[in-house]
């Protein structure tokens, strides 16, 4: 059973709050490196996005100035409006030039801006708290075993995630819903060179695997439980886990494998346990899909 982690609230907020504001300045960077490489220059872009800057900036001020009872209801409001702001602002500067076009390029900045701030961000947050990695996540009860786990559950999820992806595809003609591809494997069919597939495979396999579940089950699920809500803890986490990948196709075997490593969480009290899976599972799917899709192209 996962052990009792004293997180504080107010901090989970902040970190949530600045995780979402990392995300947005990342898709203002991919903007400006798309709007930089296409066509002629328009200032207004430019002047737009910088407002855009100072508005995510200004709102993370606001998120990690001191939060009391009394002043919470200001900060978040004031954090809201300067975000919402930035939103405004990124869509007038949108308005005159082309939205970035997916690439492979995309996705590795969306990943650091999301995933990669959350690497930075973490130790803030155990600092905040004066907690250890071990009593912040349980990192050395039985590594070994709970690595063990982990690669026995990935091991066995992955045929029945396939089944169940598979099920659903056929389903949603049935709901009047046309299946679509995951937005990333599209991403990932693209990388036509060593170095592409290099980012993407270290972005999926390493980067992404750490960081949600520190965040998802090593930190909102243990502090969802903990306030006396286990099953909101289990099911919540897990509807989330699979509704921010934004496919239909994948949201049922999303949520079977986010209760499965909630529940692998539980039995070792380590997040290694959920880590190893999380990172194995998108390892075997990365190396099916490049197996399927054939060697490099060759250059001439």
């Amino acid at each position: 059973m996962v052990s009792a982690r004293p997180w504080i609230p107010s901090a989970i907020m902040r970190l949530t709050l600045c995780l979402v504001v990392c995300l947005f300045c990342g898709s203002l960077v991919l903007s400006v490196a798309f709007h930089a490489h296409a066509g002629p220059k328009d200032m207004r872009f430019y002047r737009f996005t910088a407002a855009a800057f100072g508005s995510a900036a200004t709102a993370l001020v606001f998120v990690y100035r001191p939060w009391t009872l009394g002043n919470v209801i200001t900060r978040l409001g004031a954090y809201i409006l300067f975000l919402y702001s930035g939103f405004i602002l990124a869509f007038l500067a949108h308005g005159t030039g082309q939205p970035p076009a997916a690439s492979v390029g995309q996705m590795i900045v969306a990943t650091l801006s999301l995933q990669g701030a959350a690497l930075v961000l973490v130790p803030h947050f155990m600092m905040e708290q004066e907690l250890s990695w071990n009593e912040a996540f349980g990192f050395n009860n039985h590594p070994g075993r709970a690595m063990a786990w982990g690669v026995i559950f990935a091991s066995l999820f992955l045929p029945l995630a396939m089944g169940l992806q598979w099920a659903s595809a056929q389903i949603m003609p049935h709901l009047h819903l046309k299946p679509a591809q995951q937005e990333s494997v599209q991403t990932l069919e693209m990388a036509v060179s060593w170095i592409h597939r290099f980012g993407l495979g270290l972005v999926t396999i390493v980067i992404a695997p750490v960081a949600v579940e520190m965040f998802f089950r090593g930190i909102v699920y243990p502090a969802v439980k903990r306030a006396g809500f286990p099953r909101l803890a289990l099911w919540g986490t897990a509807l989330i886990f699979a509704g921010v990948h934004l496919n239909v196709v994948t949201f049922i075997p999303l949520v079977v494998m986010a209760l499965g490593l909630a529940l692998l969480y539980e039995r070792t009290d380590n997040l290694w346990a959920p880590i190893t899976a999380h990172a194995l599972f998108n390892a075997l799917n990365f190396v099916i899909l490049y197996s399927t899709l054939g060697p490099l192209p060759q250059n001439p």
